[in-house]
């Protein structure tokens, strides 16, 4: 029996704001050529097949496109819901969809409840059980679940496989597909969190006494065991995935049980490329003409923002979709406590050096260090006018001492002269 094992489509999803619609349709294209070419005799889709509860019309369409091609072909179709999916959404017209040969997973009730694959010719049936995503606090009454976690409510809905499967004839053939995430696996930024109560993952050997188990829910393409894998996203959704191929499972289940797996690689619409160092460097370099056509990302490490960055970026890499900024400082930390690092300095060279801190490579510029001046001064007076020692009113009443703060909010903020590290910008 020969199994493709992909999963998490999201179909829908953009990548920083840039449709992925066209490359979506192409993997789908992919999709249904490798089942032909390769005489597939099932295609288990493990969950997350749109990107939101409430798709797009144009990924509707896409979905239904696929589906019917995948009918066309006569070769069955198990689909389960993952958690960005809308279980019920997705699953209705299910009954139907079965009757062409389109298996949709997506009620927790069934999860003992096979789709039973004609193995004639390759060592008897094969039974498919679909796990969809089973958020705890939704399905564990449903399920009889005795704990509240993640793990509790999949050893409850392996148990009913487990039970079901008992029943069969001696010599069938179990395969599960889930959408969880199993210890040990690595992950990416671009999985939504299903951490609950402080735990997300669950043991691989909640799963034990399987044949094959298809899981789907993490975007790197990974083998937990020889029998537990996760097939990935067909794309990539976030530069932490960039330098991770894209793939699909092929599997071969032989009349025993015995495994084997082949992995095959997905159309790649676009590179990805993470790029660091200076403006100047990642404009000049000619080791960087490499990534001109990909997505990029670029980190600048100039130690004062430069003008209009992501302008000048995008004349030499047109598909700069992120900027984050991330200047190098020289480290001024000698060692010294605070207190005596200020020691002997004045207020406003103290007020100076915060200016500069907070805005690396550009100091006080002399009007700034004059409006500094005054404000200090303002106080100094005021302080000296007031009985109880309290500034504030006078303060407020002095026109040059709103200047530094002002100043220093847009610092802080990403929108003056310098950013703080960390600060990102993403191409309109």
């Amino acid at each position: 029996m020969r199994l493709l094992h992909t999963s998490d489509w999201h179909l829908g999803r953009s990548f920083h704001r840039v449709s992925l619609l066209d490359a979506q349709r192409a993997f789908l294209d992919h999709l249904v050529a490798t089942v032909e070419e390769r005489a597939v005799d099932a295609v288990l889709v493990s969950g997350d097949i749109y990107d939101r509860a409430v798709p797009s019309l144009a990924a509707v369409e896409m979905f239904d496109q696929a589906l019917y091609r995948l009918a066309d072909l006569g070769v069955p179709t198990v689909m389960i819901s993952g958690n960005h999916d809308s279980a019920r959404r997705l699953g209705v017209g299910s009954k139907l969809l079965g009757r062409a040969g389109v298996h949709l997973r997506t009620d927790p009730r069934e999860c003992g409840t096979p789709v039973l694959l004609d193995g004639a010719g390759s060592g008897g049936q094969v039974a498919v059980y679909g796990l969809p995503y089973l958020e705890p606090s939704l399905v564990r009454q449903t399920l009889g679940a005795e704990g509240t976690g993640h793990t509790a409510v999949l050893r409850a809905a392996m148990d009913r496989v487990r039970a079901d499967l008992a029943t069969r004839p001696a010599g069938t053939r179990s395969v599960v597909l889930a959408h969880a995430f199993v210890t040990g696996a690595e992950v990416s930024d671009s999985e939504r969190d299903i951490t609950v109560g402080g735990v997300a993952s669950v043991p691989a050997s909640v799963f034990d006494g399987v044949d094959y188990v298809a899981l789907g829910h993490l975007h790197n393409c990974q083998s937990i065991t020889e029998r537990v894998r996760y097939s990935g996203t067909p794309l990539a959704y976030s530069f932490s995935e960039a330098g991770h191929p894209k793939s699909m499972w092929l599997v071969d289940l032989g009349p025993a049980g015995e495994l084997t797996a082949e992995r095959l690689h997905c159309p790649v619409p676009r590179a990805l490329a993470r790029l660091r160092g200076t403006l100047q460097e990642l404009l000049e370099d000619p080791a960087y003409e490499q990534h001109t056509e990909a997505w990029v990302e670029a980190t600048l490490t100039d130690a004062a923002r430069p003008h209009d960055p992501m302008a000048r970026l995008i004349k030499r890499f047109p598909h700069t979709v992120s900027l984050v900024f991330a200047p190098e400082r020289e480290e001024t930390d000698d060692g010294r406590s605070y207190a005596v690092r200020l020691k002997g300095r004045t207020d406003r060279q103290i007020a100076e050096d915060f200016v500069g801190h907070v805005r690396p490579g550009r100091r006080a510029a002399p009007e700034e260090r004059d409006m500094l001046g005054e404000a200090l001064e303002a106080v100094r007076v005021a302080e000296a006018a007031e009985p109880d020692g309290s500034a504030a009113s006078a303060v407020s009443r002095t026109g040059p001492a709103a200047g530094p703060t002002t100043s220093g909010q847009h610092a802080a903020a990403g929108n003056g002269p310098g950013a703080r590290e960390g600060h990102r910008e993403v191409a309109r």
